[in-house]
């Protein structure tokens, strides 16, 4: 079966920030956008900023030494994109909630990874395997 494009909606508290964020900072291109949210092509995937001001519980979960945020999302890119990217964002000076880094070293699943959040606090993650056959590996 064809990978098909996914769609997330999440809560931001402003859309100029998440239109600068998204758009600016991550290179996401703009969709349709009302004043109550905006799409975003997150790599191909479809991504909703809408005003919600206050919304959401946030949490975590230790995984291979690092508090990660709950809930977060994200998506698997190519090693080099993922580098990439990774610069991009230490240059824009973005706050790591966890910098860029290898999870999982020689074992299963080795993958890179970073979190960082949003302007509203929206917990992203960005990974990638130099072996894609590893995502789901035990």
């Amino acid at each position: 079966m064809a990978l098909r494009p996914f769609h997330i909606a999440f809560p931001v508290d402003d859309l100029d920030a998440a239109r600068a964020f998204w758009g600016g900072t991550m290179g996401c291109p703009e969709g349709r956008s009302s004043n109550r949210w905006i799409d975003f092509d997150f790599y191909g995937h479809q991504i909703v900023a809408h005003l919600s001001p206050g919304s959401g519980t946030r949490g975590g979960n230790a995984v291979d030494g690092d508090h990660v945020p709950v809930p977060h999302f994200g998506i698997v890119l190519a090693m080099a994109d993922w580098r990439v990217l990774a610069e991009r964002l230490t240059a824009a000076g973005v706050a790591f909630d966890i910098a860029p880094r290898i999870r999982f070293e020689g074992g299963p699943g080795e993958q890179a990874t970073m979190f960082f959040r949003d302007p509203a606090g929206n917990a992203i993650e960005m990974k990638a395997f130099e072996d894609l056959g590893q995502l789901f590996a035990k």
